[in-house]
């Protein structure tokens, strides 16, 4: 054990190596499977080996390390298995750009070399974002750590491919998908990040072959054009009747296209005429398949046209053929007019290049099985999504969901174990890698593209434990017991986890889904490094330490609701932070240097009764916000019993007795103060895990230095009275009455004050009689008077409390001349900063022009001034009614 003192100031950085450290070696967090206690399982969402730890990540980490910590002291044997995932375009593109400033390209090097610079790459600098988890004090099992392409997890990656296949629910074929011309490779649904951009819609005639007029079509993407197999109008519209069946002439080409008409088409939009470009348009794909219409790729696959968009604009760059076919069309007359659009544009998630459609052979998931039973295990509850509200957002997305495309065509990933024999042609998938073809021997040749960096992290629940192995591990601890993950990868992740472990385990991935809000600056703006608003983690751990910046993030995490984050407000839980150490050094000066008894003692003194009270009800509600995940909750509770009650209060009343002559007396407080000290660590605990270990570890008469592994306080329902609440209320209430009147009135600590209080009853006077050594300590007065026949003092403050009315003398004790004339200077100032806020929220070219944050700032300036000169009026009435 530890020597029994702490420094005069908490200094966080040592104390989070050293306990950090001590933890991971003494396997704090490692259970073993066969341990006393319920499961309870948390798969921690992979970080990507390219991450750095931002504040997104930070809230997710401390809700999760919340919820184990808790669960830990709660009984339950817990595992939270830590781990990154191979982020395949990321890193892909990460180790390309230092290529790139050597000089080279992955095609000098080859793939295989290229795939071995990258696993350099990972051990070299891949763990930065989980010792930033370190930090973050994750009570993660550090021994248990997985890795997307690691040996295991590769092998159930395989073995889950295969089974699909076989499955018939993974197939081969030639579809339209999302393709970045940047990264080289085919994108799904949910990785395309759709932003608002400037751009124009063109309205372009093409002219009726049988030269009966034209129909004129709007479109953003002249380009495509040139790709055109058919001009599509509603089969209602009346505007186009004649034009049904008919053809015309695909402008700027040679070729002839057919007029088709088809229900999808919007009669709004535009001219009511669609151009109908399979190979380019996700929409057009789908109605070209229903009418058979040729599908023509004239943008390839790095974003240049095709000999197919003819020999006018073969080989250029596509935003240079836009340009070239608008000029072309002007120059024909066929270009009607311009106008600006502003619309929605796909771009990839990863570098952001404008998203092209193209149509590829590619992989897919057949997902409709999966997701139907997805939906009904959300539906039928099997898994709860928390809030509520994201429910019918995952349920959309399954009931218009489209089979995923799982192929990428990098080198960084889980190769597809799929190989094609150059003899016979045949496709062979297989677990293990085949020497020749199994059909007639001949040479194999294997699919070049890997697997999609979903498709294994969507595993990441059961592989994590040893499947497809049956290992003690998967038995214990599937189904995990929460996911705790952003909304933005609901779809990406959630629901393709729920899909997976519901077909290969036959049971829910987690029992709940915690979806946690967003962290915002302070304006509620989204943080990016463009606009500058970024606060980096680290950075505030550096500043404030870790548990300043956890509580922080848990304070503000209201479920459902974006958390506004400031620095200013980090800084203030610091003070927290400083304000339990310093009660902890208190507790340690006024504590024997070993507890021989810490049996709760017998006593009547209301302190320690209410203390004791307190104590039984925050317990009681703490349990009850973390069970329900009503972070915020537990930790304001906490907030307000530590810093005013505990501290404010109870630290206060007990210093007489601690320093007295009563041996009795300091026992008992020594007793109750060693009993709300612990339990009050241990409750804070998994919030803040490093202080309070600390000052745990320095504490007589405990009996595990570890705090991590100290049970949740159990309950003492014999302290709970509400009548001891009652009384301590009405002695809180005078001594805050007193404490009023002296800053009211400016009146120093150090000037003693006398009290009168007319009580209501017998059983206030009984009880202000019994402990007025409190009040007089408590709010630094010198005499207290009680009972029913205590007449108003001349010249004097008061406050009513209860019906009791409390009276503070002031003659020889207020200069009221002086008082009156500083009020008068205050009142006179007042009303000059009110005017100029009134004339300025009267002035209609401010309050209809001026940002509504900044209007809104000058009512609340306005709600202020208005309130102090209300107060300092009614005490400018009250001074002069009391020398009269």
């Amino acid at each position: 054990m530890a020597a029994k003192t702490l420094p005069k100031s908490y200094e966080p950085r040592d104390v989070e190596v050293r306990w950090g450290k001590y933890w991971e070696q003494e396997k704090t967090f490692t259970p073993e499977v066969s341990a006393a206690g319920d499961p309870y399982c948390i798969v921690i969402p992979p970080p990507n080996v390219t991450g750095q730890l931002h504040m997104g990540h930070a809230l997710n980490i401390t809700l999760q390390d919340i919820l184990c910590r808790y669960h830990r002291q709660k009984g339950f044997n817990v595992l939270w298995v830590p781990g990154m995932d191979h982020a395949g375009i990321a890193t892909q593109n990460v180790v390309e750009r230092a290529l790139a400033l050597e000089g080279g390209t992955r095609g000098d090097l080859g793939r295989e070399a290229f795939v071995e610079r990258v696993w350099k790459w990972k051990e070299e600098y891949g763990g930065r974002i989980l010792n930033q988890i370190r930090r973050l004090g994750a009570s993660v099992d550090w021994t248990r750590e997985r890795f997307t392409m690691d040996q295991g997890l590769s092998r159930a990656v395989r073995e889950v491919f295969v089974r699909l296949y076989e499955e018939d629910l993974i197939y081969k074929g030639d579809y339209i998908i999302n393709w970045c011309t940047r990264c080289h490779t085919a994108l799904a649904d949910d990785e395309v990040e759709h932003s608002p951009k400037s751009a124009f819609l063109y309205h372009i005639r093409y002219p009726l072959e049988d030269g009966t007029g034209s129909l004129v079509v709007a479109t953003t993407r002249p380009e495509t054009m040139l790709g055109d197999t058919a001009v599509a109008v509603h089969p209602e519209d009346e505007r186009y009747a004649s034009a049904m069946g008919k053809k015309v002439l695909l402008p700027l080409t040679d070729r002839k296209i057919p007029v088709i008409a088809d229900p999808y088409v919007d009669r709004a939009f535009g001219t009511g005429c669609l151009k109908i470009t399979p190979a380019h348009d996700m929409n057009d794909f789908e109605i070209g398949r229903t009418h058979g219409l040729e599908v023509l790729q004239v943008i390839d696959g790095r974003g240049f046209m095709t000999e197919a968009a003819g020999p006018a604009y073969a080989g250029m760059p596509k935003d240079a053929c836009r340009e070239r076919a608008v000029a072309d069309l002007s120059a024909q007359g066929l270009l009607v007019k311009k106008e600006p659009y502003e619309h929605n544009v796909g771009e990839c998630y990863r570098c952001k290049t404008v998203i092209e459609p193209f149509v590829s052979t590619q992989w897919f998931v057949s997902v409709k099985p999966l997701a139907d039973k997805a939906y009904r295990a959300v539906e039928s509850e099997k898994t709860r999504i928390c809030p509520p509200q994201w429910s019918k957002t995952y349920f959309n997305w399954l009931e218009n969901i489209r089979d995923w495309c799982i192929s990428r065509q990098i080198w960084w990933g889980h190769r597809i174990p799929a190989w094609t024999c150059d003899a016979c042609g045949r496709l062979i998938v297989s677990r293990e890698d085949p020497e020749a073809c199994p059909y007639c021997g001949g040479t194999l040749t294997r699919d070049p593209d890997v697997l999609d960096t979903w498709f294994s992290s969507a595993l990441w629940p059961f592989s994590t434990l040893g499947w497809p192995d049956q290992t003690p591990e998967l038995e214990a601890f599937y189904p995990t017991s929460v996911l705790v993950t952003g909304f933005d990868i609901l779809f990406f992740w959630v629901a393709r986890m729920m899909m997976m472990g519901l077909h290969f385990m036959e049971d829910v991935p987690f029992r709940d889904v915690y979806i946690h809000a967003l962290v915002r600056d302070a304006e509620g703006k989204k943080m990016s490094k463009s606009t500058g608003n970024v606060i980096d983690p680290i950075d505030m751990i550096e500043k404030y330490g870790t548990d300043a910046l956890r509580f922080t993030l848990t304070a503000m995490a209201a479920m459902g609701r974006d958390l506004k984050l400031s620095e200013e407000r980090i800084e203030g839980y610091r003070h927290f932070v400083n304000k339990l150490w310093n009660a902890a050094r208190f507790a340690l000066m006024n504590l024997p240097k070993h507890m021989p008894d810490t049996a709760l003692p017998r006593t009547e003194d209301v302190s320690h009764a209410w203390m004791l009270h307190r104590l039984e009800e925050i317990k009681a509600e703490v349990d009850k916000a973390l069970s329900e995940y009503r972070f915020n909750d537990a930790a304001q509770a906490l907030y307000q019993f530590t810093w005013h009650e505990f501290c404010d209060w109870y630290l206060e009343m007990i210093k007489a007795d601690l320093n007295g002559p009563d041996t009795d007396k300091k026992h008992a407080a020594q007793v109750c103060l060693w009993t709300a000290l612990t339990e009050l660590l241990t409750l804070l605990h998994p919030m803040m895990p490093f202080v309070t270990q600390e000052i745990w570890s320095v504490l007589p008469g405990v009996t595990e230095e570890n705090l991590a592994l100290v049970r949740y306080p159990t309950p003492r329902p014999e302290c709970l009275s509400s009548g001891v609440v009652e009384r301590m209320t009405l002695l809180q209430d005078v001594v805050v009455g007193v404490r009023n009147i002296r800053s009211e009135l400016n009146i120093a600590p150090s000037k003693k004050l006398d009290v009168l209080i007319r009580t209501v009853n017998d059983e206030d006077k009984a009880f202000l009689n019994g402990h007025r050594e409190l009040v007089r300590g408590l709010a630094w007065v010198d005499q207290v008077t009680t009972g029913p026949d205590v007449k108003t003092p001349r010249a004097s403050a008061s406050a009513v409390v209860r019906g009791n009315e409390v009276y503070v003398p002031l003659l020889g004790v207020v200069d009221f001349d002086m008082e009156l004339a500083r009020l008068s200077r205050e009142l006179d100032k007042l009303d000059k900063e009110l005017g100029i806020v009134e004339k300025k929220l009267a002035n209609e070219n401010f309050t209809s022009k001026a940002p509504a944050q900044v209007v809104e700032k000058e009512r609340q300036k306005a709600m202020i001034f208005s309130d102090k000169k209300a107060k300092l009026s009614g005490l400018q009435e009250r001074l002069r009614t009391a020398i009269q």
